[in-house]
């Protein structure tokens, strides 16, 4: 991390249980404005319990969040202002239309009425969703869900973007705009926590990786550090090391024994 840069979001010691499961345990990380960090990690690691609770979504049972100055949740509504979110699945109101669900995201916001149509035009044209407009998000493809629920998180120009697998459901020419989105995003200072299962993804776009296992973080460090820390050439390989990952050799060798009969 480049000590020159404010830290933007600052967790210490986070902790959070599902009744008798505690998901979390003492989880502590910083991110400072304009990175763009990876939250990796293998299924029920964690991940997407640190991003609801790091987006006032969830509380805590134990530990301090401070995003942008502002502590959770004692202030989240604050938070919430300068906290775009990209959950991994929503519900949408699919009675509304694109145009009407992002009309309905930006007023909540306080986004300005002229600024507000001017920036939904403009994101409709930009994800191609133009044309269906006005039509409801009922019919909506994933992919074109998700384009939604990416512009209605930038509408408010937030400090913070928080995306939970936000390639989901996307065609190759739309996940590359938004890969090029989030690096220009963070060089215009944005700070961006991004948690995805597409390494390859991560490895392209992220600066440092923030990698969690069983509720605990087992890793955080730039991409090349991490390399040479464990002596691997892709952050996949090191991934399989640091989470002690299934050989998926015997599983393959089973599969082809059986394709022939």
């Amino acid at each position: 991390m480049n000590s020159d840069r404010a830290t933007v979001v600052e967790v210490q010691d986070l902790s959070y249980s599902y009744d008798a499961f505690e998901a979390l345990h003492g989880v502590s990380f910083r991110i400072q404005q304009g990175e763009i960090v990876g939250l990796l990690g293998p299924n029920g690691a964690g991940k997407t319990t640190t991003i609801k609770l790091v987006a006032g979504i969830l509380s805590s049972t134990r530990g301090c969040i401070q995003v942008a100055g502002f502590q959770l949740p004692r202030q989240h509504l604050e938070a919430k202002k300068v906290i775009g979110f990209v959950p991994e699945s929503a519900g949408l109101y699919e009675c509304l239309s694109g145009k009407e669900f992002l009309e309905l995201s930006g007023r909540l916001q306080g986004v300005e009425e002229k600024a507000l149509q001017t920036k939904i035009r403009v994101l409709l044209e930009i994800f191609e969703l133009h044309n269906v407009r006005v039509a409801r998000i009922a019919g909506y493809s994933k992919g074109m869900r998700q384009k939604i629920l990416l512009s209605a998180a930038l509408l408010h120009n937030p400090q913070v973007l928080l995306l939970d697998e936000p390639l989901s459901g996307l065609d190759v020419a739309s996940s590359v705009l938004i890969k090029d989105l989030v690096a220009a995003l963070a060089a215009q200072g944005k700070t961006i926590l991004y948690s995805s299962h597409v390494l390859d993804v991560v490895e392209k776009v992220c600066n440092r990786a923030l990698i969690v296992d069983r509720g605990n973080v087992i890793a955080d460090a730039p991409l090349e550090e991490l390399k040479s820390r464990t002596m691997e050439s892709s952050l996949e390989s090191v991934f399989r090391k640091l989470t002690h990952s299934e050989d998926t050799r015997p599983k393959i060798e089973r599969v082809l024994e059986i394709l022939p009969a």
